[in-house]
């Protein structure tokens, strides 16, 4: 039964689904019909074989899988085998591909980009918008005219609109049709995201330019060299190796206090940033934070001010978002944990060590050609991580063996054509299932597509629309831009412009400077929700009307953000205090804890015992002077003991205030609170003034 199913387009997993329902309906049925009960009944008497019940079998797996009646034409559809042949521009000149290959700070980029401005015409692709925007700038700062094309940015430096000779992009902007003398494709490696896959092989294969020079890990090496000789096209390989040493060190750092100028710690959660900030700020050192979510010009500031020889700011907290797109004057590179959080082929999430190419990628930032240190060092924060962090950069790096792939618009349309009562989401899930690729490539992870395609489903959207909504690169995890990406496919398809008006209600502008770390969060997603905007805005641009005042107000929400993060710690401090009931702030001299599965607060119960007796009665917090420029580094634990004695009177309610745990406000609730708990209670006493400052009062305490 299994093999004719598969002769009639019934895979494993669509027989089994089929087989549970065919079941369920001869079983539940109320009727059937007289053909079935006959061949049952012979069946069971040993006078028929169950051979003899697939063609009902088969009738009632098409009515649940319509596609099994166009299953050749759906096939044919969904047969990515050749995908050289999608590009016909391409395919029509001969194209000379050259492959720089090399670690980070190796120079490899930089030959390439030389090649690249001496050409007539060029384009550049990048994966970021920082690296774009870095090489429309050192483009037109050299005189060559270049654009800068990005999914929510499109700049044009002629000032009458015409297209200069070269333009700097994100990678899945590059167009395949326009012919270029040069075309530089960054960070090859990238031809495996589970995610992103699609746009590098896209470029490789489909880019229409006589010279197209690849820069990357020499692990793609060998698939590039493969991809090329399906086209007809040989490869050249220039490898290059680190301009500037680099050292592992034998010791971790194992505590803040030995921090030094030049120093980056790399976490991998926006917890541990938060802690680790924090921390470094108690011992009165100024420190850079830079993070994934932070809006591009956050990041820079934040990377001016790290690389600033006159700003009093020397040490960096930031996560793996370093490894590209910025240039930052990095000593030591010091690992706070080697587990990041990832997402593998199936789309599921797993907690697992960082990979060697992720480990050299993070590494490579210390001690860069163009910094003012000429040597790099890495380590790691924790003692037992450095065994296991030499171990993985030892590792050679597996070469990368297929390049992803990912069903375009005019596919799933055909697809639609013999389906129409199919879901986007169910479509896309049909496409992947009967998708054909050879052992050069994979279908990319489609989990957020889908996501996004069953979360809009309900609103009337034509096909064409329905599959750009869902191709926005949004974060799912955050509820505020999903339900704003809901709310413009609301209004597109009651074919309402979305104006700037529209927008500014939606998200409450104009927005004030973060109080707390909450409040950051949310102004980020904001800022996602502008960067929303302006993507839809190249698409539909008679729906999004307000594209330039909306990058008005991104831009002051950007100068929002950096006042946020420039007091980050004060922020951590707020949220601390306005934490739930029973929560513990995390104390300043508190030893450093590597990333947890739980992402909460500090407990009583989570402390060493030998901390809890200290913390029952409450919470214990550093006070102690702000001390800026290189002689903080300097700054011994024992300062911070003298500097408690001079508070060792005060009261608990006096410290908080003063430390702006507490504000005055919240201490006048607290006792009103307090009083009518008591009062309901039977049991509080009048008091006075000094029972609430902390002395001894006549009543009864709890």
């Amino acid at each position: 039964m299994q093999r004719l199913g598969g002769e009639n387009g019934l895979d494993a997993r669509l027989f089994h689904q089929a087989f549970i329902s065919f079941r369920k309906y001869i079983m539940e049925s109320s009727f059937l019909n007289a053909d079935v009960h006959i061949i049952l009944n012979d069946i069971c008497c040993g006078a028929g074989h169950v051979d003899d019940l697939f063609p009902f079998f088969l009738r009632h797996a098409k009515q649940i899988f319509p596609m099994l009646d166009c299953m050749d034409d759906l096939r044919k559809i969904s047969d990515l085998r050749l995908p050289p042949n999608w590009y016909p521009e391409a395919r029509a000149i001969q194209r000379k591909i050259v492959f720089h290959a090399g670690p980070t700070n190796s120079g490899k980029t930089h030959h390439a980009i030389q090649r690249y401005l001496a050409a007539k015409s060029g384009i550049y692709c990048g994966p970021l918008k920082l690296l774009a925007h870095e090489i429309f700038q050192k483009s037109n700062n050299a005189s060559v005219p270049c654009d800068l094309v990005t999914g929510e940015e499109r700049v044009l430096v002629d000032p009458e609109g015409k297209q200069a000779t070269h333009v700097a992009c994100t990678i899945e902007m590059c167009s395949v049709t326009t012919p270029y003398e040069v075309a530089v494709i960054d960070e090859i490696q990238m031809i495996k995201d589970p995610a992103r896959g699609w746009a590098w092989t896209r470029a490789l294969l489909g880019l229409s330019a006589e010279e197209v020079h690849i820069c990357g890990e020499a692990a793609a090496i060998d698939l590039v060299t493969e991809l090329m000789y399906s086209t007809g096209e040989e490869v050249e390989v220039r490898n290059y190796k680190r301009l500037t040493p680099i050292t592992v060190l034998d010791y971790a750092l194992e505590s803040l206090d030995n921090l030094r100028p030049g120093d980056c710690i790399v976490c991998f959660s926006k917890n541990d940033i938060y802690s680790v900030s924090r921390q470094i700020e108690a011992r009165g050192i100024e420190c850079a934070v830079i993070y994934g979510s932070l809006p591009p010009g956050t990041k820079l500031t934040q990377a001016k001010k790290f690389n600033d020889p006159d700003d009093p700011c020397k040490i960096l907290v930031a996560t793996d978002a370093i490894g590209m797109g910025l240039n930052l004057s990095i000593k030591r590179i010091i690992f706070n944990s080697l587990i990041k959080p990832s997402i593998n082929e199936k789309g599921e999430k797993e907690m697992d060590a960082i990979t060697t190419s992720q480990a050299l990628q993070i590494s490579g930032r210390a001690g860069r050609f163009s910094s003012v240190f000429k040597e790099g060092e890495v380590t790691t924060m924790h003692r037992d991580d450095l065994v296991l962090l030499k171990e993985i950069l030892n590792r050679s790096v597996p070469p990368i063996e297929t390049a992803g792939l990912h069903p375009t618009a005019e596919q799933i349309e055909m697809f639609a054509y013999h389906l129409p009562d199919a879901t986007l989401s169910n479509l896309m899930d049909i496409f992947v299932s009967l998708s054909q690729v050879d052992g050069l490539y994979f279908v990319c992870n489609v989990d957020d597509f889908k996501f996004l395609a069953d979360m809009i489903q309900h609103i009337p959207l034509n096909l064409r629309v329905r599959y750009v909504f869902c191709t926005a690169p949004i974060n799912k995890k955050q509820p505020f831009v999903c339900t704003s990406l809901l709310k413009f496919a609301r209004q597109f398809s009651r074919n309402e412009p979305l104006t700037f008006d529209w927008l500014c209600r939606h998200t409450n502008w104009p927005l004030v400077p973060p109080k707390n770390i909450k409040d950051l969060v949310h102004l980020e997603a904001v800022h996602d929700v502008f960067d929303l905007y302006l993507w839809l805005s190249y698409r539909f641009m008679d729906m999004f009307l307000d594209a330039s005042l909306v990058r008005d107000i991104q831009k002051e929400l950007d100068n929002i953000i950096q006042i946020g993060v420039r007091n980050i710690t004060r922020l951590i401090r707020a949220s601390e205090a306005t934490s739930v009931s029973g929560a513990i702030a995390v104390p300043d001299d508190f030893p450093l804890q590597r990333t947890e599965v739980k992402d909460r607060m500090l407990n009583l119960e989570d402390l060493p015992a030998a901390n809890q007796e200290q913390f029952s009665s409450a919470t214990k917090v550093l006070g102690q002077k702000r001390i800026r420029g290189s002689k903080a580094l300097g700054y011994k634990p024992a300062e911070v003991q003298s500097n408690m004695k001079s508070h060792r009177q005060e009261s608990l309610a006096a410290r908080l205030v003063r430390e702006g745990l507490l504000s005055q406000e919240m201490l006048k609730q607290l006792e009103k609170e307090w009083q009518v708990h008591h009062n309901n209670n039977g049991n509080f006493p009048t008091g006075t003034k000094d029972d609430q400052n902390g002395s001894k009062g006549t009543g009864n305490k709890k």
